[in-house]
């Protein structure tokens, strides 16, 4: 099958070849270049790595090899076991870690998982540090510790709790109005993590919850990418128990969604664009997403008078950029929101309470609060790379057949027409060309995309 190893951490399917997928022998390795690493930049007497996972089938078997790995390189570990990853993130620093681990592949089928790596920040770590880990695995110099120099595992079921409370004390989360509104949501936690903490995080702001696969068994009961057309239980559920809304969740929980009163989809982009509209509305300021992310966070932020820049894909791209212009809110337009009052990483639990927040306060429905933003329809597609395929020299010929429009080739190509762009560029995270545009209309965005899916096929057989 796979295994990716990228920016976005290590990611691969479970079963089949050494080195080919996560195998346990693979899961082992990583780890232990990563405590290599950790040692190396930190160099200190004791060293304390936070691990969680979301709930995958394989989660407890990936995470077992990966803290016994740690601690027989000497590091302590303290095991949050479910989890999800903005939770790990928060707990990285509130222990004093050195880093942590969370086992997931976020929105990658059950047969998938994936370390991803964070820094002492709670963040992820970046191409340089990355490729050094890499390195380290495949043949750096990795040291165990002895008998008596084994770390330990702690285990602490606390963080979650700790979480919500963090999310409950920013100033803009306001619980008391959000208590007024008698919220009733449905939440799709997609058998994962997202079905403990979401209904948690709810309960804990007075909304009615109306709980739809959230037991954390691993077994997805659809494709856990929260897509439009993975979603139609979470439609009929809204319209069947009246609610005022729908919430879904990607199994490690840093994307989110949400669904209007009438079971229709408020849209994966506008879930920044929501909460960014709330943010700049009280605390004035710039904003960021990647480059593969809607038209309509620029024109919300300069609604507020900020000044909009998108990255290249990727969190740790979006996180440094946000840095750099000291942005109030950011994220990424697959429903990550970004606010660096908690911490920087995408976290739908922020993203939850400063939804619940706006709406409170505009005292509107959700389809109502959706007609008040710009109209942008995306349509994101994608061609599944083969041994032959030359991506880079595809993406090369593309630059060359628009070099006459506004190019941006920081990550793949990104074309901006006057009322459209496309964005093409190869996944971190799937063995596949991502395909994204964005249009005036639907089916202005899904012509565009088969045009370019099209060119590329031709590209392609012409090499």
């Amino acid at each position: 099958m796979t295994l990716i190893k990228s920016i976005s951490g290590i990611r691969g399917t479970i079963g089949g070849k050494m080195g080919e997928n996560l195998t346990p022998i693979d899961a082992v390795k990583f780890a232990a270049a990563y405590g290599a690493w950790l040692k190396q930049e930190r160099s200190k007497e004791t060293y304390r790595v936070v691990v969680g996972r979301d709930a995958r089938i394989s989660g407890k078997m990936i995470q077992d090899l990966v803290m016994n790995t740690l601690v027989g390189m000497g590091i302590h570990v303290i095991d949050l076991d479910l989890s999800t990853t903005p939770t790990v993130e928060v707990a990285v620093p509130m222990e004093h870690a050195d880093g942590g681990i969370i086992l997931t592949a976020s929105h990658n089928p059950k047969q998938w998982n994936a370390l991803k790596l964070l820094n002492e920040k709670g963040e992820f770590l970046d191409a340089v540090e990355g490729a050094k880990i890499l390195d380290l695995a495949e043949g750096g110099s990795i040291t165990f510790a002895d008998v008596d120099a084994l770390g330990k595992i702690t285990k602490n079921d606390a963080y979650i709790d700790l979480h919500i409370e963090e999310v409950l004390a920013l100033p803009l989360v306001t619980k008391n109005a959000i208590e007024k509104g008698n919220f009733k949501v449905v939440v799709d936690g997609v058998n994962s993590t997202g079905g403990i903490v979401i209904p948690l995080l709810l309960e804990a702001l007075g909304v009615e919850v109306v709980k739809l696969y959230c037991d954390p068994t691993g077994h997805f009961p659809h494709n856990p990418e929260p897509l439009k057309e993975h979603l139609t239980d979470l439609s009929q559920a809204v319209k069947k128990h009246n609610a005022d809304f729908g919430i879904v969740v990607d199994p490690d929980v840093d994307r989110l969604a949400f669904m209007d009163e009438n079971g229709n989809m408020f849209g994966e982009e506008y879930t920044l664009v929501a909460c960014a509209d709330y943010v700049l509305s009280k605390t004035p300021g710039n904003t960021v997403s990647n480059m593969s992310s809607t038209r309509a966070l620029r024109d919300v932020t300069e609604k507020h008078g900020g000044t909009y820049e998108a990255s290249a894909v990727g969190e740790v791209n979006v996180v440094k950029l946000m840095k750099a212009n000291q942005v109030k809110i950011g994220g990424e337009g697959n429903g990550g929101i970004i606010y660096p009052e908690l911490h920087y990483g995408r976290d739908a639990l922020v993203g939850v309470a400063l939804f619940l927040s706006l709406l409170a306060e505009k005292d509107m429905t959700v389809s109502a609060l959706r007609s008040t933003y710009p109209d942008y329809y995306m349509s994101k597609k994608k061609i599944q790379l083969t041994p032959d395929l030359d991506v880079d020299g595809i993406l090369s010929a593309m630059e060359n057949r628009y070099q006459n429009e506004k190019l941006t080739t920081v990550d793949g190509v990104k074309i901006d027409f006057s009322e459209s762009w496309v964005h093409l560029r190869k996944s971190n995270t799937e063995p596949i060309i991502r395909i994204y545009t964005e249009a005036k209309s639907q089916d202005e965005a899904d012509t565009l995309a088969d045009k370019f899916i099209a060119e590329i096929e031709t590209i392609a057989a012409d090499n």
